[in-house]
């Protein structure tokens, strides 16, 4: 490894990491690489539902009316306004959702699930609960529960920092 006072090619010195640090960026690296596949494959082979597609579902089905604006989904599902419109055009074309205008506010779009949506949310919901709960949830003391809640909310990434 290179010595602390390297200097990068902007000749600013770089701030290695030492093992500490080290361990922490991997163990952080393969949550969010290796992670989300795991939590994917039983849904996928359950409902057919991509992660993505069951975080929308899920959050629009929790919300008052079961429609919530677009913009406010893209954060509650952890994606871009430009993912969570792509993936709300496959799951119109499946029936389970629909666009409206916000008739609060006509420049916002809401996201309505539909009668069909809610129904596979709701049977896709117990089997992807026994999945988290096997996978993050059990393995973690209530306390651990805690840390990992504090630490995910500092290093919350927005959606709107990809658009």
């Amino acid at each position: 490894m290179a010595s602390e006072t390297e200097r990068s090619g902007d000749g600013d010195p770089v701030p290695w990491l030492d093992a500490e640090e080290k361990e922490a960026w991997t163990g952080l690296i393969s949550l969010v690489l290796l992670l989300p596949g795991r939590l994917e494959a039983p849904l996928r082979a359950a409902s057919g539902l991509t992660l993505f597609e069951y975080m929308v579902l899920s959050q629009v089905s929790e919300a008052s009316g079961r429609r919530l604006r677009m913009s406010e989904l893209a954060f509650l599902a952890s994606g871009s306004l430009s993912r969570l419109s792509n993936v709300v055009t496959r799951l119109e074309r499946r029936g389970w959702v629909r666009r409206e205008p916000d008739p609060d506010d006509g420049r916002y779009t809401l996201a309505v699930l539909t009668d069909e949506g809610y129904a596979l949310v709701v049977a896709a919901a117990p089997d992807h609960v026994r999945t988290v709960r096997r996978l993050v949830l059990d393995p973690l003391t209530a306390t651990e529960r805690r840390t990992l809640a504090r630490i995910a909310a500092k290093l919350r990434v927005r959606p709107a920092d990809f658009d």
